[in-house]
């Protein structure tokens, strides 16, 4: 389903849809035809950052040849012509097909923080402070009117884990939505899989590995998280591949978990690459 924030404008709903509209959000407009095969490159590059901008920007599309009096009226003399209004005017345009890394710049110029999107950033910075049932109540607040929103998705899975809940974060993974954060989310399912077997006692507890992964385990859910890496560590640098490379996905877990902007990630993962290769 099209998002409410892309959407096909003529004629007749122009003025409206993106002239009105542009007073309070800005409108990226995209002039196109379906004979222009650079169009069907930009187009769909648009529509993508539009969904991941998640509202900041409406994405207006113009078809060229339905509607020669907007391409008239605005000077459009070839295509792809891409122009955004703010305030009722034109405040910015390009012409032509550009490398992705320059429109995402010139549509980051633009976009406006949305009320979502700051509700987004609150939660992930409670993330990043481990304070997890706080993130939880505001990713589900906005889940609530998104379902299917994978960055929201990603995060209340998160602030799950952090309090060690377990099955409603292996149904979340289990269900998540094909997108850009699905890898993201089935990293962490080795994780909660293990949370549920220790709280179930179904962990395995045959020699001292065991032991350790077990205490590991528990240290994780308590929180402490560079404590459980630790004990991890000691167990890949005895075996590898204990227990089909348990040890290993789960310190890969862990430190997803903990988030690529924590200091401390950053040089476990080190020591994990030293340690595995």
């Amino acid at each position: 389903m099209t998002p409410e924030f892309i959407i096909d404008v003529n004629e007749l709903d122009f003025e409206y849809e993106v002239i009105s509209y542009s007073q309070n959000v800005p409108v990226l407009v995209d002039f196109w035809a379906e004979w222009c095969r650079p169009c069907k490159t930009i187009s769909p590059m648009l529509e993508r950052f539009a969904i991941e901008a998640n509202g900041s920007f409406r994405l207006a599309k113009v078809d060229i040849d339905n509607n020669p009096n907007l391409a008239l009226r605005f000077g459009v003399r070839s295509i792809p012509t891409v122009k955004v209004f703010t305030q009722g005017a034109v405040s910015s345009e390009f012409v032509g097909l550009m490398p992705e890394n320059r429109i995402r710049d010139f549509i980051n110029k633009i976009a406006q923080p949305s009320k979502h999107s700051l509700a987004v950033e609150k939660a992930n910075s409670l993330l990043a402070e481990n304070q997890w049932s706080e993130a939880e109540i505001i990713f589900r607040d906005l889940i609530e009117n998104d379902p299917d929103n994978s960055e929201c998705l990603l995060g209340l899975l998160k602030s799950l884990l952090g309090q060690g809940i377990t099955s409603e974060s292996i149904e979340i993974i289990r269900n998540f939505p094909s997108s850009k954060n699905y890898n993201d989310a089935a990293r962490l399912l080795p994780l909660a899989q293990q949370y549920e077997e220790f709280q179930n006692d179904t962990l395995p507890n045959a020699d001292v590995l065991d032991a350790m992964f077990n205490n590991s385990i528990l240290l994780s859910i308590k929180g402490n998280y560079l404590a459980a890496l630790d004990g991890l560590f000691g167990i890949l640098k005895q075996d590898k591949s204990y227990r089909d490379e348990i040890a290993r996905k789960v310190s890969l877990s862990i430190l997803d978990l903990m988030g690529e902007e924590n200091e401390e990630t950053r040089q476990y993962r080190t020591e994990l690459a030293s340690l595995l290769f």
